[in-house]
């Protein structure tokens, strides 16, 4: 656990977010265009960002076949993003808008970064929480994606901190005695990092990869350049990053905070590797 600030010490250097350039030459600052346009849409809003260096090594087992750790400075990253999913816009039927209800709600997700040999930049998800079970159970059965349903916050305090708050409904969070839980509160900053080297590697993603069915596909997304400042964490205490197989993480800080006010998103063709 992460103490509040009475009781902390300082936030430790983000100088390697504004270090030298060491990122990809296939990574692009801008989405490439989505052949065929979007099939569904959403809006994330109100993201914090927290990452952690780790070996590839540690990585490398939880990544789908076809792709490997996408590296930067050195290091893997595993990344616990909460924030809000909102109108989200149901697979094919996109001209029917946001989906009532079930189409909002607050998550949290525990992600990693891939690459695959076609150089295509990516994030592998190895849980995502959602208030909603609908949602859950339709990403499940749609695309395969590790959802869990849990009880879920969002609050922002008078001074700009924002709040997350969650707690699994099971341990495979379908239901049951209370799992996994997650506590992070943020108060975002006034630093722009959207073009910081690290900042781009870490949010400039146009895809993710997802292993269905014995085989890996590219799922491509596209939105605007992020908008990124820096952040500060003023409390942790996260079980969601042990349960994804990083056990000890949490117990120390995060190398990089950020955060944004959010996109909005469209969601292209699964293409295969």
């Amino acid at each position: 656990m992460i103490p509040s600030p009475e009781s902390s010490s300082p936030e430790p250097s983000l100088a390697s977010e504004t270090s030298s350039s060491r990122l990809p030459a296939t990574l692009s600052l801008t989405a490439p265009p989505l052949k065929g346009g979007a099939l569904h849409e959403q809006d994330w809003q109100s993201l914090t960002f927290l990452h952690w260096r780790v070996d590839p090594a540690l990585v490398a087992p939880h990544l789908p076949p076809g792709s490997r750790p996408d590296v930067f400075d050195g290091s893997a990253w595993v990344g616990l993003i909460p924030f809000r999913l909102a109108n989200a816009t149901a697979p094919g039927f996109r001209s029917l808008g946001p989906i009532p209800y079930a189409g909002t709600f607050p998550e949290i997700n525990v992600r990693l970064y891939s690459v695959d040999d076609a150089g295509r930049h990516g994030v592998v998800f190895s849980s995502l929480e959602s208030s909603r079970l609908a949602a859950v159970s339709a990403a499940h059965a749609l695309f395969g994606l590790p959802y869990r349903w849990a009880r879920m916050s969002i609050s922002t305090a008078a001074d700009g901190v924002i709040s997350y708050r969650s707690e699994r409904l099971g341990e495979n969070g379908f239901g049951g005695a209370p799992g996994p839980h997650c506590r992070v509160d943020a108060r975002p900053g006034t630093a722009d990092r959207s073009t910081d080297d690290l900042a781009v590697f870490l949010t400039a993603r146009w895809g993710l990869h997802v292993a269905r069915g014995g085989r890996t596909r590219y799922i491509p997304n596209e939105h605007e350049p992020w908008q990124i400042v820096d952040a500060e964490l003023r409390f942790l205490d996260d079980e969601l990053l042990a349960a994804a197989g990083f056990p000890g993480l949490a117990d120390r800080a995060p190398d990089s905070v950020l955060f944004s006010p959010g996109v909005h998103t469209g969601f292209g063709r699964a293409l295969p590797l």
